[in-house]
């Protein structure tokens, strides 16, 4: 007052704080008892405002100083909100820069025209560059004019704009930001767009670097099956051909490769010998099925380094062979090949081959991948040698077996012999399955077939001692119920009382027709009659050899018209058909074969083999011979002649 008094101006009085009591919440004592209670008892029975006090001089007619006008305003709601937007604002500020965001603000039409110094800071655009539409030119080239579109048809139909595109920074790099513009509305009109770009390069990087850690654990994941994969079916594999078969599939679906080859060093260590010719190019220049040591190859360079050969490019085969470059050239120019891999294939410290892979493309091999297929290698080299060794033993016994076969026939005046002999190739195992067919010293004809259980060389050479035996015991006392015994004995004394032994023995008269049959735990005769149905001659079967026991023999004749079959469990059982199951059908087939079949021997083998084996899955040796007295007005000729003769063995016609 004293102010407005002296200098005549009018004063605005701002900033005082006013305490005003509020009567209804003053203690029933009255004023005393409130400021008994102190200050903080008065704060809770009062209330703060803001005003603002006008000074205002007043001036009667003759202009001199009346007096003073005061006019006081309360302005405590005014200095609320003015705080809570200084507040509000505040805090979006920091959101946005913990956020790493630029927001910015354009016209309805979508146009810049508010300086956004944040972005111009990341782009390094003059505001002059950034206003307009001139914000695009920092948007990569391959994003510009997808989001030049789509903000266009944000625009048009005012919906919200999403997107994410990739801005370049002044230092020429770039940089990803997540993009969100709302359009702001009054009286339904849009009056203006706000956007945020967020920087998301940090969780761009760290999906895709997750991205990739994922899809290298499950490439590991992966290798590492297929790894385990290639190691059980190589367990299973025994031939070398059953091996490479596994390594290349197996090997080449794991690098996405286009060929692969397998070789193996010759005995005399100076070329590799391709077990698979079809994994290497036909074109000039390449290698061929027989490689020599000296001539460069991926396979005959890791072979002599004893190390993996990794040439991703043509360059670097070049590089590699750089002493053979005309080869190398010839080569290129008729291949489409591009990269190759050439492995050692060692064992023991030995070397037994080299493993080829090839890609139609430049192909760089990772270090996880080179270990994978190090590994892989080195269970291609223990498979090999296992079915190397496999295949000599198998080889030997194969040998061992066909040798102790009788290469022919005898031919018998009034009887037809026929036999066949297949050994099973599903696992490459030899058995003990035989028969035999000799003349006696007293013209009559003894016929065996037997089985000596088990598998490879041991079966093999037990088959062999057995049949030589019987040979031996059958030219010295002929009977069936003689020379069982004898086995008998014999096999005690030299056979293992675990491998167990049985034979069918028969000795037939070709003038009469009559005969002695004796059986030691082999499956009975398959018997074919011109006027009967086929039956099994179920006469006590007896035990296997070496079981102590008294043999018997039976007499049983065979007249014209009639056939014996002998055969081996591989005939009648597997691992999808039980032997009563099996000697069930049997009959039934036989039963089933026409006339004209049955009264030919060699047509009814191969009727009774193909019918009983189709369908099924051969996992063991079968051995058939037929015994068939002609009738009398068959055309087929019985004695010498190539009837007789006949031997149908598999790889032995």
């Amino acid at each position: 007052l004293r102010q407005v008094l002296g200098t005549n101006e009018p004063l605005l009085e701002t900033g005082i704080e006013m305490v005003t009591a509020q009567p209804a919440a003053l203690p029933a004592q009255g004023p005393r008892s409130a400021e008994a209670a102190g200050p903080a008892g008065i704060g809770q029975l009062a209330r703060r405002s803001h005003w603002e006090f006008s000074w205002i001089p007043c001036w009667d007619a003759d202009g001199a100083l009346a007096g003073v006008t005061l006019m006081a305003a309360d302005v405590t709601d005014r200095l609320a909100s003015a705080e809570a937007l200084r507040r509000s604002e505040e805090r979006y500020r920091s959101l946005v820069q913990a956020g790493a965001q630029v927001v910015w603000v354009t016209t309805p039409a979508g146009e810049i025209a508010e300086d956004s110094p944040e972005w111009r800071w990341i782009t390094g655009q003059t505001v002059d560059d950034y206003l307009g539409k001139g914000w695009l030119a920092a948007i990569h080239d391959d994003d510009r004019d997808r989001v030049g579109r789509d903000w266009q048809d944000c625009v048009r139909s005012g919906k919200v704009f999403d997107s994410r595109y990739r801005v370049r920074t002044k230092t020429g790099s770039y940089r990803h930001y997540d993009v969100r513009a709302v359009p702001i509305e009054r009286d339904g009109q849009i009056i203006e767009w706000v956007g945020a770009s967020t920087d998301v390069t940090g969780q761009r990087e760290a999906e895709e670097m997750r991205g990739r850690l994922t899809e290298q654990l499950s490439a590991a994941a992966l290798r590492t099956a297929r790894l385990q994969q290639a190691t059980s079916m190589l367990a299973e594999a025994l031939t070398i051909e059953q091996v490479v078969q596994v390594i290349t599939e197996v090997g080449r679906s794991a690098v996405g490769a286009e060929r692969s080859a397998v070789a193996m060093l010759d005995p005399d260590r100076l070329r590799l010998r391709t077990i698979n010719p079809a994994g290497l190019p036909s074109s000039p220049g390449a290698p061929s099925g027989d490689i020599p040591l000296d001539v460069p190859s991926v396979m005959t360079a890791a072979v002599q380094t004893r190390r993996p050969v990794l040439l991703d490019s043509p360059d670097s085969l070049r590089r590699y062979f750089a002493d053979a470059e005309a080869g190398v050239e010839l080569f290129l120019a008729h291949t489409d090949e591009r990269a190759w891999v050439g492995l050692p294939l060692m064992s023991s410290g030995a070397g037994l081959g080299a493993l080829r892979f090839s890609f139609t493309r430049n192909r760089q091999i990772t270090e996880e991948e080179r270990v994978f297929l190090e590994a892989l290698a080195g269970q291609c080299a223990l498979a090999l040698e296992r079915a190397t060794l496999y295949e000599r033993e198998h080889t030997t016994a194969e040998t061992l077996q066909r040798s102790l076969l009788p290469d022919r026939l005898p031919t018998v005046p009034g009887i037809i012999l026929e036999a066949r002999y297949l050994p099973v190739t599903r696992n490459m195992e030899i058995g003990g399955d035989w028969y035999d067919a000799f003349r006696l010293p007293d013209g009559k004809l003894a016929v065996a077939a037997g089985d000596v259980m088990g598998k490879g060389l041991t079966a093999a050479a037990g088959m062999g001692r057995v049949r030589n035996a019987l040979r031996a015991l059958a030219l010295t006392d002929p009977r069936p119920a003689a020379v069982l015994a004898g086995l008998d004995r014999l096999f005690i004394a030299t056979e293992l009382e675990e491998q167990v032994t049985t034979v069918a023995y028969l000795v037939v008269d070709p003038e009469t027709g009559e005969g002695i049959a004796g059986n030691a735990g082999h499956l009975p005769p398959l018997l074919l009659s011109a006027d009967a149905p086929p039956r099994l001659d179920l006469t006590e079967a007896g035990t296997p050899l070496g079981w102590a026991s008294p043999r018997r023999q039976y007499p049983f004749r065979l007249p014209p018209g009639n056939t014996a079959v002998l055969y081996s469990d591989g005939l009648v059982e597997n691992r999808k058909r039980g032997l009563d199951v099996g000697l069930d059908e049997l009959v039934s087939v036989a039963a089933q074969a026409p006339p004209e079949v049955v009264e030919d021997p060699a047509e009814l083998l191969s009727y009774l083999v193909d019918r009983m084996l189709t369908g099924y899955e051969q996992d063991d040796d079968v051995t058939v011979l037929v015994l068939h007295v002609p009738g009398r007005e068959s055309g087929l000729q019985a004695g010498p002649g190539p009837q007789a003769v006949r031997v149908a063995r598999e790889g032995k016609a």
